[in-house]
């Protein structure tokens, strides 16, 4: 039910209505208002919450117009059973429903249509529409935003008017009920009609289309980020941003899916979103050269059928996961990878992508990863624990969530000397299984409780007035960001944030600069010594790498990243294959402590972090850096920057070359022509009627 509150309401809901019918049968008015108020209440607490229940019931008919529809019936039952039914305000109820629900089908089609028109076939961000074509201004929020819920309460009137003429015996406050329900749901029909009709309608998908492809023409990108999947997979483009800016050829965003548009970060670049495969395939993308996928997913066969372009997979980490080697990589012409560390993986792997096609780029991604200068004097020890998700399949070597990450976190908690932990799990788990939910519980209640005590404990100062003024400036940054924000445009569609969906670049600056010293104060707003479970996209998983001193997580891109750091890290073999084999199948735990399910290796990691100078990895970690990420220099954007444009110029080699031989053909075509009865061989000899 999501809370204790929804819970309750719930349940007052569901015996709301077997209490109506009792009410109706009686009968008794005082019994069935009562009962008809806590129903609608509860039932609109839970339509606004979004409960679970509601969304559930319309699945099984009994949604907001069926629960609404039988209020109304044990209504009319009432008054037969107060014997109205020969009386007028019996008739008039009757009618009045009939005539209220008549009009939920035109309610319904205009809503429906309004939204339908105003779904643009493309959305962008940071693309001017504005001057190419009208876009008009949505319906006041008050008339679209649940409208279905709005539309059918307006029977409120009508009910209370009948029950009040039934109590009081009077028909005339029934009949004023009724006819404020059926004159006020008459308006709100009405007051929709303008939206589907003149200029308050958005232009037709052509002229949208061909608006696009005209700014496309004017813009001319070079270099597209192309992206689909499903909303929670937004970080997997959301990470390749700030790359994406800093490109030196002209960047293009296409994305195909508005669950991502709506999820993703902030950004300069122009982003279109385009949901049509059709669409994607008209338009105009014949200034681009090169263009880059963060995924692998059946829709990126509508970009990778365009030849004039050369297509990369850059995907979205670097691990050993089989993820990093699928067979799919094959169709692009180039794979970039971090450093030798993914070349040899293929190699490996044999799956068909030849080492030719593969670049080695570095991670643009990891420049705010600092590099590890021990613990600063006079705080204790940080280990992150950041363990990744279950995955789509069993396998216990996917994440040590389920047999380990209980044992880790009691073993750091209880450490002596003691060590702060940190917790931020992989944002889907538990979104498959619900063990691994219910374990990630268990480890959030571990530290949690952990927190609590050492709270508690006297050995653990606190340094008050420095935390409160931390949390001042976290508010003030907060409120802000939220005015820079723009926290009224949430309430915009889709239109009108294509049409203003510009970047302020001041405000987009300004922005930057105010979640770095968001990020600063909220480290500080807590001491240095108090264990924390970090959720949600703030504070980001590399501003925890730059607290830490240590890292504890499992086989994924997260361990290939933290190696930039040069800090100690230790990595769960899960599935038991043993340190020597766990090493050979891993590349990435070949600098790393390996710890078995019960954690007892932990003690390793914690004396390197306590003595630097004693610890036994740590050359071996910064040769392993260099292999899985690269060198140090040059800067890996300098070095992806370079890639663009090799690749761009084999692209555009390529387009002259076949611009070249369409030309030669169609010479040869014309000579042909020019001369009757003879044809022109390749070679230019002639052969055929008229010759000797």
């Amino acid at each position: 039910m999501g809370s204790a509150a929804e819970l309750a309401a719930a349940v007052l809901m569901v015996a709301g209505f077997p209490a109506l019918m009792l009410a109706a049968l009686v009968p008794s008015v005082p019994a069935f208002a009562a009962a008809a108020a806590v129903t609608y209440l509860a039932d609109h607490y839970l339509h606004r919450k979004g409960s679970y229940l509601i969304n559930r019931l319309g699945k099984v008919r009994a949604g907001l117009s069926i629960r609404f529809l039988i209020r109304e019936l044990l209504l009319i039952l009432l008054l037969a059973r107060l014997s109205y039914a020969d009386n007028l305000i019996y008739y008039g109820a009757i009618a009045c429903f009939i005539a209220f629900y008549g009009l939920q089908a035109p309610h319904g089609a205009l809503v429906q249509l309004i939204r339908n028109r105003r779904r643009m076939p493309v959305a962008t961000r940071n693309v001017d529409l504005k001057s190419r074509i009208r876009i008009p201004d949505a319906p006041p929020r008050r008339l679209l935003h649940r409208s279905a819920e709005k539309m059918l309460h307006l029977d409120l009137f009508a009910v209370v008017g009948i029950l009040l003429a039934a109590q009081v015996k009077s028909a005339l406050v029934g009949f004023i009920g009724i006819g404020i329900t059926v004159a006020v749901a008459s308006l709100y029909v009405v007051a929709l009609m303008p939206y589907v009709r003149g200029r308050k309608v958005p232009p037709n998908a052509e002229k949208v289309l061909a608006a696009v492809d005209d700014w496309l023409h004017e813009y001319k990108p070079e270099t597209v980020l192309y992206f689909s999947g499903s909303k929670d997979s937004a970080y997997q483009v959301n990470m390749w941003l700030d790359t994406m800016e800093n490109l030196d050829s002209k960047p293009l965003i296409i994305l195909r899916e508005r669950a991502i548009l709506n999820n993703l970060a902030p950004t300069t670049v122009p982003v279109i979103c385009v949901p049509g495969g059709v669409h994607l395939m008209n338009m105009d993308l014949s200034t681009v050269r090169v263009a880059l996928y963060a995924a692998n997913v059946g829709k990126n066969i509508h970009m990778l059928r365009v030849p004039t372009m050369k297509h990369v997979f850059i995907g979205h980490g670097d691990s050993d996961k089989l993820a990093s080697v699928n067979p799919f990589s094959k169709v692009y012409d180039e794979v970039w990878t971090a450093g030798r560390a993914g070349r040899d993986r293929y190699a490996i792997a044999d799956v068909g992508v030849r080492d030719d096609d593969i670049v080695e780029v570095g991670r643009p991604q990891l420049a705010p990863i600092q590099t590890w200068q021990g613990v600063p004097d006079g705080r204790i020890p940080t280990v992150l624990y950041a363990p990744t998700w279950e995955g789509w399949d069993d396998n216990p070597g996917n994440t040590s969530i389920l047999l380990a990450g209980e044992n880790i976190v009691r073993r750091l908690i209880t450490a002596d000397p003691p060590v702060r932990v940190l917790y931020k799990p992989h944002p889907f788990t538990g979104t498959r299984s619900k063990e691994a939910k219910a374990a990630h519980q268990r480890i959030t209640a571990l530290v949690q409780k952990a927190a609590a005590e050492r709270a508690a404990d006297s050995r653990f100062v606190t340094d008050s007035a420095a935390q409160a003024q931390a949390r001042t400036e976290l508010a003030r940054i907060e409120a802000r960001i939220a005015q820079l924000a723009g926290t009224g445009d949430k309430g915009r569609d889709e239109a009108e944030a294509t049409r203003d969906g510009q970047v302020d670049i001041a405000r987009h600056e300004e922005v930057a600069r105010l979640r770095a010293e968001w990020n600063d104060a909220y480290w500080r707003s807590f001491p240095t010594w108090e264990h924390r479970v970090i959720t949600g996209a703030e504070p980001r998983l590399y501003d925890c790498f730059n607290v830490s001193d240590a890292m504890v997580s499992d086989i994924s891109s997260v361990v290939s990243d933290f190696i930039a750091s040069g800090k100690p890290y230790a990595v769960t073999d899960s599935a038991e294959l043993g340190a020597e084999e766990f090493k050979r199948n891993n590349t990435a735990v070949r600098a790393a402590v390996i710890l078995s399910n019960s954690a007892a290796e932990l003690g390793e990691l914690l004396a390197a972090v306590r003595d630097p100078a004693a610890d036994p990895l740590a050359e071996d970690r910064k040769e392993l850096k260099q292999y899985l990420l690269g060198p140090d220099e040059p800067a890996s954007i300098e070095q992806f920057n370079t890639a663009v444009a090799n690749l761009a110029l084999k692209a555009e080699t390529r387009n002259v070359g076949q611009e070249s031989r369409i030309a030669a053909a169609a010479a040869e075509t014309e000579l042909a022509n020019a001369v009757p009865g003879q044809r022109v061989s390749s070679a230019g000899d002639t052969d055929g009627v008229g010759t000797v």
